[in-house]
């Protein structure tokens, strides 16, 4: 099997187990379970993980260069080691969001368009929950509540910074500036699709008026000129026509009788 082909093939299940992962971490943030009540949980968040290191191991397995991919594909190892650190695990998402990069890389503006708001809207998520787990529990925070946590996290991805919640932690304050960096860019590929949208459609419809313009102004001067040649095309009939009668009344032509003279006999 080929790395190609098991790519292909563990698409899905990716999909599966990043979407899964994300809601078992949901509940244990949002409800803030106890170890005791949320072994489930984090049964469900250790088996997603068992899943991506699977996937991991076999990619760099069938690799056709395994020390190169191995290098390029440093930041995948790091997302594997981190569930020692409960809110930076939500890095393992990049898996869904390369996987929905992969299926929209080659689409239309409108559908990357698409593709760069779901994933601002699953950063604000993922990095509302990493703040609120590593903030709602700390003494003197100010982000206890996941509608604190998305509203911290809405004012900064769109670098506006109310300055009303903000962590007070280190890994919170870690969130923040990802989040930050991400906003930037997410904000400058917005404005680039958007600037990119409306130049395409000044230029086709500049194009259209020039190409308009272009025809009537050919259409305009196709007109007398065929009326030139008409003309010319008559005068010319009209000569044709008196050489032709001008001829055929000349002596010795044979015009009057309609038959050639004959020639006379030689003498013997």
């Amino acid at each position: 099997m080929t790395l190609e082909r098991w790519q292909k093939l563990s698409e899905w299940p990716m999909i599966g187990a990043a979407l899964l992962f994300l809601v078992a971490y949901s509940v244990q943030v949002i409800a803030d379970l106890p170890d005791s009540a949320g072994v489930w949980a984090d049964d469900l968040v250790w088996t997603t993980w068992a899943m991506f290191l699977l996937d991991y191991a076999v990619r760099l397995w069938l690799a056709p260069d395994r020390r190169r991919w191995f290098v390029r594909n440093l930041y995948e190892l790091l997302i594997l080691a981190l569930p020692a650190l409960r809110p930076l695990r939500l890095l393992r998402l990049v898996t869904l969001l390369k996987v929905v990069h992969s299926r929209a890389g080659n689409a239309l503006r409108g559908r990357l368009l698409t593709y760069v708001l779901g994933s601002a809207a699953m950063l604000v998520y993922c990095g509302a929950l990493a703040a609120l787990d590593a903030e709602q529990n700390e003494p003197g925070a100010n982000i206890k509540s996941i509608g604190d946590a998305l509203w911290w996290a809405l004012t900064t991805i769109t670098t506006v910074g109310y300055g009303d919640r903000y962590p007070v932690t280190g890994i919170g304050r870690f969130a923040a500036a990802g989040l930050m960096v991400a906003g930037i860019a997410v904000l400058g590929v917005v404005t680039a699709s958007i600037a990119s949208w409306l130049v395409e459609n000044v230029s086709v419809e500049t194009a259209a008026r020039t190409a308009a313009r272009t025809v009537a102004a050919v259409e305009a001067i196709d007109e007398p000129l065929e009326e030139r040649i008409q003309a010319l095309t008559e005068e010319i009939a009209r000569l044709t026509a008196a050489v032709q009668a001008r001829t055929s009344t000349e002596p010795g032509t044979g015009g009057r009788s309609g038959q050639a003279s004959q020639p006379k006999p030689l003498p013997d």
